[in-house]
């Protein structure tokens, strides 16, 4: 099979110096209770695989890069941005273990001295080594545990630092919200950046520190073996033949029939890790829904249902954990079986120099003890195979998270894929929305050529019928959906607020909750109760320091409240309510609309809803139909009548084939199949 390939893709280098600033510019401090904060580097080069690769060959190519795209972000740890004291953990990890090494052989010289005293029986020798032994032993441990607290040290740390790195590269600029409109292998972040970064970080350690053991073990107790061992004369057919360092061969030999075994019995150990992975975040995801949706499940009665699907994800973990078993036995009976065989091994092979006299029982156990060093640093993948089967499975899984973030960082950088540009307004506007098309990841156009000029304290109506796109267009104007052509203007130094249908509720204490996303002591307790008495929850705030599952405890409705009574609080400059009020009756709808105009009468409000009775508390009203290509801007007419003329820049583009010219006011003649009312000009 020929050499899987990838081809980076050519990037000019004002392109790279302006990414660069953007991303300096863009980046902000994440405030993290670890106690290191990973700084975000710029994602790599675009990377594509070779077109000449065969599909399997393609896959192979991309599960090494997602190696290699893992290293690039986690080696930074130990790089100019990373933590200050990674180098002086490591080198102290790495003097420990040498020095630990020298106390393992100094164990094995006193093991051959304490048989050969006991064989010669020498007692005052053996009292004087058994007196020897307890300081090495003391040594050996006091530097194991420290070897153990470096380790240990250098996961957490690592951990603390990729992991904030990562979330803050996920967090920036909405990426977190822009994944679930993008494809790409990036299903389930909270499970991968929680668990599989860990074993991502804590298994290298242990490979790396695992590695060095071996290598210096084996260095050091191959010579003891092929000093004690000598050679080994076997008469053969009237021959003789002699094999020196004998022992050194057997273990040798013995390691790589173990370790081949190891290799070819647990070859799919690295895809069933990724499969079981996938299918426990899976499940993880299945109850966690479950929890979240509570309250409409258990209303439904869709119990059954749940059940159902959960048991059949639930029977998907279970069959990937039956398979990895299968694989965890087979591995399991040659490790079992070389534990068994190798201090037994090197005793037998040196019984025939012993029984004619020319091998002291000392320098028979010191070479058992020294074959099981050695057997042990070269059977190091028997051990581990499993572990490290693991790890690439979860750094794989990180770093197609990483990739998917990579993705979307270049969107942002690039020119390619059409951005919509944000901007400030001119004059005294307070939200302008200049030439805007509003497109998918893939170019289809959602919302296409609108332009509207919204002034301070006008309240308008986004109108259309479903699937129209208007809460497409709301979210780009709250910045969450990035992908299109134009601009969105805003008001310099003006703040915006936006309501979803369905608020956030944070855990902790419901005077958290009132006040998110500012801090609960950003407000007097006074303030946060006279909000909630504003929007009628004045019954909670007997229970406003209570910390209880409010996402769970609090209706739709009530849940819709409390984020009116967040407006209050924050006092923005604009408001984007996107069905902000659906979960309300009428009246309930009539009340709170009036609260907000009569308390924050000089809010800019952009609403988007479907009942009509909202008309009324709106000045003004734009509506959106859906047609082929994106929908369109068909009308923009004032509710409210008022002096003046209003400085407005309205487009109406085709309809059916009638095109309004610029200089013609809008009439019912140039829209025949539309009843609206005039508009003013």
């Amino acid at each position: 099979m020929p050499e899987a390939r990838f081809k980076p893709k050519s990037v000019d280098a004002a392109q790279l110096r302006d990414a660069e600033e953007s991303r300096h510019e863009k980046q902000s401090t994440v405030e993290a209770a670890s106690e290191v904060v990973g700084e975000a580097a710029p994602p790599p080069d675009f990377i594509e695989p070779d077109p000449e690769l065969t599909p399997e060959e393609a896959e192979q190519a991309r599960k090494r890069y997602l190696l290699k795209r893992f290293w690039i972000s986690a080696r930074g740890y130990w790089g100019s941005i990373g933590d200050r004291l990674a180098w002086p953990c490591t080198i102290g990890l790495l003097v420990l273990i040498v020095t630990n090494v020298g106390f393992q052989y100094g164990i094995n010289v006193w093991n051959r001295a304490i048989f050969d005293a006991i064989e010669q029986r020498n007692a005052h020798t053996v009292y004087r080594l058994s007196a020897v032994f307890v300081p090495l032993v003391l040594g050996s441990t006091s530097l194991v545990v420290a070897q153990v607290f470096f380790r240990m040290t250098i996961q957490r740390r690592w951990r603390s630092w990729l992991t904030t790195a990562v979330i803050a590269r996920w967090l920036a600029s909405g990426r977190y919200y822009q994944l679930n409109l993008v494809g790409g292998d990036h299903s389930n972040p909270e499970a991968r950046i929680a668990e599989d970064l860990r074993i991502a970080t804590e298994s290298p350690v242990d490979f790396i520190a695992g590695v060095i053991v071996a290598f210096l073990s084996a260095s050091t107790f191959i010579v003891v073996l092929w000093t004690i061992g000598g050679a080994l004369t076997l008469p053969i057919a009237g021959s003789t033949v002699t094999i020196p360092g004998f022992l050194v061969v057997t273990a040798v030999i013995y390691a790589a029939i173990t370790s081949t075994s190891m290799a070819v019995i647990g070859r799919h150990f690295v895809h069933l890790s990724e499969e079981k992975n996938q299918a426990e975040a899976e499940f993880r995801y299945t109850l966690t829904r479950v929890r979240e949706n509570g309250e409409s499940i258990a209303l439904l009665g869709g119990e059954e249902e749940e059940r159902s699907g959960m048991d059949k994800t639930f029977a998907h973990v279970l069959r990937q954990w039956a398979l990895l078993a299968g694989q965890h036995m087979r591995t399991a009976l040659v490790s079992q079986g070389s534990s068994l065989f190798a201090p037994v091994v090197p005793v037998l092979l040196c019984a025939p120099k012993f029984l004619e006299g020319s091998m002291t029982l000392g320098q028979v156990m010191q070479a058992a003890s020294a074959f099981a060093i050695v057997q042990g640093a070269f059977g190091w993948l028997v051990d581990n195979y499993p572990r490290l089967a693991d790890w690439n499975a979860c750094a794989r899984r990180i770093a197609s998270l990483m990739m998917s973030l990579d993705g979307l960082e270049r969107a942002e950088q690039s020119n390619t894929l059409g951005r919509i540009k944000r901007g400030e307004t001119e004059g005294d506007a307070m939200l302008g929305l200049n030439n805007l098309s509003v497109s998918l990841d893939d170019g289809t156009a959602v919302v296409k050529e609108t332009e509207v000029v919204i002034k301070p304290a006008e309240r308008v109506l986004v109108a259309g019928e479903s699937g129209s796109g208007k809460s497409t267009l709301v979210r780009a104007v709250a910045g969450l959906w990035p992908w299109g052509s134009g601009s969105i203007n805003i008001h310099a130094d003006r703040r915006l607020f936006m309501l979803p249908q369905r608020p956030y509720i944070p855990t902790g204490t419901l005077r958290r909750a009132v006040a998110y996303p500012g801090a609960a002591d950003n407000w007097t307790l006074k303030k946060i109760k006279a909000a909630l008495d504003k929007v009628g929850l004045d019954y909670l705030n007997a229970k406003i320091e209570e910390d209880a599952p409010w996402d769970q405890t609090l209706s739709g409705g009530e849940k819709q409240r409390l984020a009116f009574a967040r407006l209050l609080l924050h006092s923005p400059d604009i408001i984007v309510l996107d069905e902000a009020t659906s979960a309300l009756d009428e009246k309930s709808q009539d009340k709170m609309m009036e609260m907000i105009i009569r308390e924050l009468p000089k809010v800019t409000i952009i609403s988007v809803a479907h009942r009509a009775e909202l008309e009324t508390f709106h000045s003004r009203k734009i509506t959106l139909e859906r047609r082929e290509g994106g929908a369109k801007l068909v009308s923009d007419i004032d509710l409210v009548p008022r002096k003046g003329r209003r400085n407005l820049l309205v487009r109406l583009l085709r309809h059916r084939g009638a095109q309004p010219k610029a200089s013609t006011p809008l009439s019912k003649a140039a829209l025949p199949q539309t009843k609206l009312p005039q508009t003013k000009k």
